[in-house]
């Protein structure tokens, strides 16, 4: 490897370790001040890293809080993403009951995060833009997996696949925010599997 082959490499090594630096001393200052009162300032001081620099990474506070919360959600797309190739009624409902558990027992998992995520998606577009767009890409994918069941005659034909994934979402949505804000009336496992219950009742032949 040339000479300049080299300095870029460490250029880039540099440049991702401020990254994560300043992503770090971000996620902190949000938890220790909450959305509102967080500054870009207060997070460039904490990394310890100049000015010029941080804005050539980020824009601003809101900018790093989509970054958090990007990588918040990829554990839950992970989830999302398991596969999802039922051969009965059966096991549908169990591999639908296991996501659901997951996906809940991943917000009382990232509680912290989960409610500056909340305040900043009351105040800021940019944030709620972001969770709309993340919104739809668990939609989509819960379509995809009623399509199949459909496909396959385990699910009625008859129901819109499109609605019912944004019914379903909803559904575990409203949960995951209960949870958050720790006002669910129930155990996690309990919310699962009723919520489950009820999906796949109505849903599955």
């Amino acid at each position: 490897m040339g000479t300049e082959a080299k300095t870029e490499d460490r250029r880039h090594l540099r440049s991702a370790l401020t990254r994560q630096k300043l992503l770090a001393s971000a996620k902190k200052v949000f938890l220790e001040e909450g959305f509102q009162k967080a500054t870009i300032s207060q997070m460039i001081n904490d990394a310890k890293i100049g000015y010029g620099t941080a804005y050539v990474h980020f824009q601003g506070k809101e900018d790093l809080l989509r970054v958090l919360m990007e990588n918040v959600m990829e554990q839950f797309y992970e989830i999302a993403a398991i596969s999802f190739t039922p051969q009965t009624k059966e096991e549908a409902l169990r591999t639908i009951r296991h996501q659901t558990l997951a996906f809940l027992k991943m917000a009382e998992a990232e509680r912290n995060m989960m409610r500056i995520f909340e305040q900043a998606i009351g105040v800021s577009t940019v944030i709620a833009d972001k969770w709309k767009a993340i919104r739809e890409q668990f939609i989509e994918s819960i379509a995809c997996d009623i399509a199949y069941s459909q496909q396959h005659g385990l699910a009625r034909k008859d129901l819109n696949h499109l609605l019912v994934a944004r019914g379903w979402f909803y559904m575990n949505e409203m949960y995951l925010w209960e949870i958050v804000r720790d006002e669910q009336q129930s155990t996690v496992e309990e919310i699962a599997a009723t919520i489950t219950e009820l999906y796949t009742t109505g849903l599955y032949l």
